[in-house]
């Protein structure tokens, strides 16, 4: 059978933008001979809407738009995601469904029984599980629809109760549908093909994969929507961050195909995030602190590449302690892109600080005080050109940083949304030689040189950090492999007391964290709503 999926990039409670898309699709799937269009998880109202859906405005415009797209076509069977009342008296009140439109209203429903309640999904907080479990007959075909969570309960440590896939082995489905909303990280691809392959082969039947595409906010949905024969191999795979229309026939021999690799995932994600954040609240233009470092080089090309040069204003701001170097690389960078860029030095509104400072300042030494105050003074002039000319500040702190709080408050932890805050340092540099590979334009020496904030004569990130390799390799094994002092001590041979010396500044920076935008998450733990801790916690204190 042709069957058809359509992964589309839907705006959260924007209807009218979602159901043309997804009529657009549905149009474009009966014109190639599809018997049968699939969509994502929640696609009517976008994913995840969060506490949207206790509005019942909300609920109400969802319930018409699914209405809506019912009548449009009714001889094209339409699978789709929507949250839909619960009809029972005890539980939540909503359930998220798969629907199986046809014939101008909704033929079939299935309610998602998994509810994730880990890392980036709250899902618990909003809907009650399913726990009817039918097929759909089509053609002569059985469906089983399953909705994303639904498939990845596959390991001998089960996390929950039921077995959706398993639910369906005595009703011998032919194909197993999976309506998705899975968040990208480098490795998540594969790890969908080995969930749906599992229960494909374990079922016998063909399996169907629609995923999301789009950013909301941090989280980033790269699509990849596949098709599986019964024995787990993909014969058909859509295209990664962006829309795509699959259209996949019975019977195709599995693909050769050749996922991208990780930095050119991470790349695409980033550039995807930086385009939805901006269009889908009518942002146009981005405004970066370019300080001649790494991590301001990098969004500064990110930005040009996902809004375009027209789009993008660099300002440099050089203190008595900035090197010449870091202007000119800057500057260089700015040509190199074909951006627009200031020039204000701080010097003069520093003294003035300073001056005023002068009397409550009185016999101590220059220290972070002071070198906090030249951070903030260029906050505060990039903030001054944002109200006054539109532009949209981007964040430019990494990960190490955010993660041992090493950034100022209202300084460069401002911006509106913060590009490299789930990469690393040492990941930082990685993907920057990625991008001068493919078309060169960071400064070798922005590469090369020694990282420094340049607030104090001949600072060094390494005056007050671990080297980087060591810092980043005891913060991954923490933060994304929640391993404690003891183990990563043992596991990598450093000195427990410096392993401890790390992790208490993680712990100590939460309260910094929480006044950070949020960050376009790329990999599997990022700092923002999937890792939760309190501020005040003691823990290795």
């Amino acid at each position: 059978m042709k069957i058809a999926l359509a992964q589309i990039n839907t705006i959260i409670g924007h209807f009218e933008n979602n159901v043309r898309r997804i009529q657009a699709a549905i149009l474009e799937a009966e014109e190639a001979g599809a018997r049968l269009v699939v969509f994502p998880e929640l696609s009517i109202c976008g994913y995840p809407p969060q506490d949207f859906l206790e509005f019942q405005e909300f609920i109400d415009s969802s319930l018409k738009a699914v209405e809506d797209i019912a009548r449009f076509r009714p001889n094209m069977p339409v699978v789709l995601g929507a949250p839909m009342p619960n009809p029972h008296v005890l539980g939540k009140n909503l359930l998220n469904c798969a629907l199986w439109l046809q014939g101008g209203k909704i033929h079939h429903q299935t309610a998602k029984a998994l509810l994730p309640n880990y890392d980036v999904f709250d899902e618990y907080r909003y809907f009650e599980s399913g726990r009817r479990f039918e097929t759909v007959a089509y053609e002569g075909y059985r469906f089983a629809l399953t909705v994303c969570e639904d498939i990845w309960d596959t390991e001998e440590d089960r996390a929950y109760v039921v077995s959706p896939p398993e639910a369906y082995i005595p009703l011998q489905p032919h194909f197993l549908i999976n309506i998705s909303a899975s968040p990208f990280h480098p490795d998540q691809q594969e790890a969908r093909y080995n969930a749906m392959g599992h229960w494909c082969a374990r079922l016998g039947v063909e399996g169907l994969y629609c995923n999301s595409v789009g950013a909301q906010t941090e989280l980033i949905f790269d699509g990849g929507s596949f098709r599986m024969n019964a024995r787990g191999a993909v014969t058909h795979r859509a295209s990664f961050f962006t829309e795509d229309l699959l259209i996949t026939d019975h019977g195709a021999p599995p693909l050769n195909y050749n996922d991208p690799d990780g930095f050119e995932k991470v790349y695409q994600a980033l550039l995807l995030g930086l385009r939805d954040y901006f269009s889908k609240q009518g942002f146009r233009k981005a405004i970066v602190g370019l300080s001649g470092g790494i991590d301001s080089a990098l969004v500064t090309v990110l930005a040009t590449r996902a809004l375009g040069p027209d789009n993008v204003l660099a300002l440099l701001m050089p203190s008595p302690f900035s090197s010449e170097h870091s202007v000119t690389d800057s500057m260089m960078l700015c040509e190199n892109l074909g951006i627009r860029y200031e020039v204000l030095p701080i010097g003069p509104v520093f003294e003035t600080f300073l001056k005023t400072l002068e009397r409550p300042f009185k016999n101590t030494e220059f220290g972070v005080a002071e070198e906090n105050l030249q951070s903030r003074i260029r906050a505060a002039l990039l903030m001054a050109l944002s109200n006054k000319q539109g532009y949209v500040l981007l964040n430019t702190s990494n990960k190490s940083e955010l993660a041992v709080g090493y950034g100022t408050l209202y300084g460069d932890m401002c911006g509106a949304l913060s590009v490299l805050g789930d990469i690393y340092k040492t990941g930082v540099y990685m993907l920057a030689r990625f991008i001068n590979q493919t078309a060169p334009c960071i400064p070798e020496n922005i590469l090369t040189k020694e990282p420094s904030a340049e607030l104090r004569p001949g600072q060094k990130d390494s005056d007050s950090l671990p080297p980087y390799p060591l810092l980043d390799m005891v913060l991954s094994r923490y933060i994304e492999g929640r391993q404690g002092p003891d183990k990563i001590s043992r596991e990598t041979g450093l000195d427990k007391n410096l392993v401890l010396h790390i992790l208490r500044l993680v712990n100590q920076a939460e309260f910094k964290r929480r006044q950070a935008p949020p960050v376009l998450r790329v990999t599997p733990k990022a700092f923002g709503p999937g890792r939760r801790l309190p501020i005040v916690g003691k823990y290795l204190e």
